[in-house]
């Protein structure tokens, strides 16, 4: 007689992280949570630069600036070489992200996988649909459909800073491997959809020189001054053929290994990322926006948000689409791999995350620039609609989380309590009999003081005392 089968335990949905991957996102997060702030800092400086008076003129001069070498093909302006030159080092760590994810991390196992991924493509493709629609109806240009279909990681932990909120760790993962998902394909989206020309021998180049950076990693050649000089090259042929420079950022950074051999502690990518991540984050990111998020801002360009029709289809992309499509991506994701959302959260919770990711704003700004190339007065009033929704979205999950944000710091301090000290939560260690017998110690330790105490409170009173 055939032994009865053990049913599969259901599957959980947003569940605690292992050690490892918790260290490992704990550590990407810190450093995003502070670039967020001098995101927000330099957002906030843009505006008042752009629209005091007395400033503007220098605010668009020095925008204008142009320096580098023209026999290149590099004589750019200060604008330029921010959205060109300094996010290629953020789109080189979103690619090194996006490997460690596919080799160490939630990306690896295809089970857990399917979550972010199918709640990134919901949530990129409810938002383009939302802007089309829109414009559909009302009349307006479809160039900018792709404007409110990026999430800025960096922005939204910065609003998480702001607020307080003890965002489990469980909630914070699945908002950073969404984003990652969701800068992939954007670069995807801007490799296909805004390359006007392309010149082939610079594009050429540039693959040579990607072949060349593949075959010097493979060979375990080590040295700064190799790989810099060579990006710095492999980045001007990028530039020159026509394909948006980021992209060889993201290329290089998917090239490096993620994946720890015999004898190493850490994966050289993982390394590199931890030493570029604050230049990206810090300084990268922070001078994108301050030149980019300078628009001029009044009474009636506000008014032109809400009444044209390709400014209104990025600001309901992002509040609406946003949270409609990471939810609804997340919950039908749930409801047909049968799995179970964490006894510790509620599709709540979930809601209010997708809502935070409506926060669009470096790749947003990067691809409204790109779709109303040559368009300077529409490419302004996109840009003042994805601060406007974004701002709208940190306001809507604002209010969501502080009404879950009891509950989010017992969860919090549960993950961090650590009673026998031994630097591991004790979440980590219910299954190790060592960490009870560390335990049972520890409380006939505390007995043994208790007993002594009343033993000697019992004698004070015999004495009268």
């Amino acid at each position: 007689m055939a032994a009865p089968s053990t049913p599969n335990p259901a599957r959980k949905v947003l569940g605690r992280l292992s050690l490892p991957e918790r260290t490992v996102v704990a550590d990407a997060l810190r450093t995003e949570t502070v670039g967020g702030l001098l995101l927000l800092v330099a957002a906030v400086a843009a505006l008042l630069w752009a629209n005091i008076p007395a400033l503007r003129h220098s605010y668009e001069s020095l925008s204008h600036l142009h320096f580098g070498p023209g026999a290149l093909g590099l004589h750019l302006s200060v604008a330029h070489w921010a959205a060109d030159g300094l996010l290629a080092v953020f789109f080189f760590v979103a690619g090194i992200e996006l490997k460690r994810e596919l080799v160490a991390g939630d990306l690896r196992d295809p089970r857990a996988a399917v979550l972010p991924v199918v709640a990134a493509l919901c949530g990129m493709a409810v938002p383009a649909l939302v802007y089309t629609v829109t414009n559909l109806s009302g009349g307006g240009s479809l160039q900018g459909w792709a404007v409110p279909t990026a999430t800025d990681i960096a922005f939204a932990l910065a609003v998480l800073a702001v607020i307080g909120t003890s965002l489990p760790s469980a909630l914070r993962a699945f908002l950073l491997t969404l984003a990652v998902v969701d800068d992939l394909i954007a670069i995807l989206i801007i490799a296909v959809f805004f390359t006007d020309r392309i010149d082939f021998p610079a594009l050429g180049g540039a693959a040579a020189g990607l072949v060349v950076f593949w075959l010097l990693l493979r060979k375990g050649v080590r040295g700064w001054y190799v790989y810099v000089p060579l990006g710095v090259v492999i980045w001007a042929l990028m530039y020159n053929s026509g394909v948006h420079a980021t992209i060889a950022g993201v290329a290089m950074g998917l090239m490096l290994r993620c994946g720890t051999r015999e004898g190493e502690e850490h994966a050289p990518g993982e390394c590199i990322a931890h030493l570029v991540r604050p230049l990206s984050a810090g300084l990268a990111v922070p001078l994108f926006a301050l030149f980019s998020a300078g628009v001029k801002v009044s009474g009636g360009a506000l008014v032109d948000v809400f009444t044209r029709p390709e400014t209104l289809g990025v600001v309901l992309g992002l509040v609406l689409g946003k949270t409609l499509g990471i939810f609804g991506g997340t919950w039908l994701t749930a409801r047909f791999t049968r799995a179970s959302l964490s006894e510790d959260l509620a599709w709540a919770d979930v809601f209010a995350v997708a809502t935070l990711a409506g926060i669009g704003f470096t790749v947003s700004l990067l691809i409204g620039e790109l779709a109303f190339e040559g368009q300077a007065v529409l490419t302004d009033e996109v840009k003042a609609s994805v601060l406007v929704g974004s701002l709208m979205a940190a306001l809507c999950a604002t209010v969501l989380l502080k009404l879950r944000n009891a509950k989010y710091r017992g969860l919090c301090e549960e993950e961090e309590r650590d009673e026998d000290q031994d630097g591991i939560p004790d979440v980590y260690e219910e299954d190790d009999p060592a960490y009870h017998l560390r335990m049972a110690r520890i409380y006939e330790d505390k007995a043994a003081e208790h007993r002594r105490l009343a033993a000697e409170k019992a004698e004070a009173a015999r004495h009268g005392l």
